[in-house]
């Protein structure tokens, strides 16, 4: 039997490739029992609701349905998909500027009927748009979480895997930082069972570029990447609503973390009922710790520029 929380609504706000997956998923999974599609484009999320409505004879009891701001009064949680794609070649903070002005629209129909749900931020840049969302909303910032370094996380544990012949659900590993080209690989806390992993500079070179720059290729080849910030975010929402207590590496307000503090970054955190229940105290290297501070220092140059 599927895990199911009774009587729990998701709005999925943009209907786009990372939405209408994401909303696929928790559909194919029975996570919740209500599943709201809002979009610009109400045409758009009409469709997706119908095509999907029309397998529930082969899935489970989801009620789903395209609504509007209105149905975000019972939502335990709201992801915030919707803004301007990423095109090839272009990076995530290149898309900043179109999608900030789309999050002022976005964030005061949220407030205007919900202030008790949990905000889960998709759309990139991921860690500046949480701290957009954050200053806007005015939700406490447990509440307010990005996707943040969890797909990149998957994508560096599954290069891994490749290179050692081990199923990446037994590795651990961690890509904190910008979901972006400043994220660091901390190989120093790399390891399968407790046992640390050993590569040649060459190989943790060609783990990390892949890792770092799979989006671009993705996108390069197919347009827009979905199956797998869509696991992504699954994964976040029955954390949340299944109050797990998982420690998953999103994108969240640090306070004195490792000497970095008013920024949003991805770094493993206890995601449970509440959102972000705790920070989990890594020990970084001094390299590492250096190229943390670039991160967290790249992101505030761009907020600073921000009217917040």
């Amino acid at each position: 039997m599927k895990n199911k929380l009774r009587s729990s609504r998701v709005v999925i706000i943009g209907t786009g490739a990372v939405g209408a997956t994401t909303a696929y998923t928790l559909l194919l999974r029975e996570r919740i029992s209500e599943l709201v599609l809002i979009d610009a484009n109400k045409e758009k999320a009409l469709g997706e609701a119908l095509d999907m409505n029309h397998g529930l004879p082969f899935t489970g009891g989801v009620k789903l349905w395209a609504g509007d701001y209105s149905d975000c009064a019972d939502a335990d949680v709201i992801v915030i998909a919707a803004g301007a794609s990423q095109r090839p070649g272009e990076t995530r903070i290149d898309l900043l500027k179109r999608n900030a002005g789309i999050f002022d629209s976005i964030i005061q129909n949220i407030v205007k009927y919900n202030d008790h749900g949990i905000i889960l931020v998709a759309t990139n840049p991921v860690d500046i748009l949480s701290y957009v969302t954050l200053k806007k909303s005015g939700f406490p910032s447990n509440r307010v979480i990005g996707s943040g370094t969890l797909l990149d996380s998957a994508r560096f544990r599954y290069l891994i895997g490749q290179n050692k012949k081990i199923n990446p659900r037994s590795i651990h590993a961690h890509i904190i930082g910008e979901h972006g080209d400043s994220e660091l690989p901390l190989w120093s806390l790399a390891n399968v069972a407790g046992i640390g992993l050993e590569f040649s500079d060459a190989d943790r070179e060609e783990i990390f570029n892949s890792t770092k720059n799979a989006a671009y290729e993705i996108i390069n080849a197919k347009g827009a990447t979905s199956y797998a910030i869509a696991l992504a975010l699954d994964r976040i929402i029955v954390s949340i609503l299944q109050n797990e207590a998982s420690v998953l590496n999103v994108s969240t307000l640090l306070t004195d973390y490792n000497g970095v503090s008013d920024v949003y970054l991805g770094v493993p955190s206890i995601v449970d009922r509440s959102g972000v229940r705790e920070v989990l105290d890594l020990k970084l290297s001094n390299d590492e710790l250096t190229q943390f501070h670039a991160s967290a220092n790249k992101l505030k140059s761009e907020i600073a520029n921000l009217d917040l």
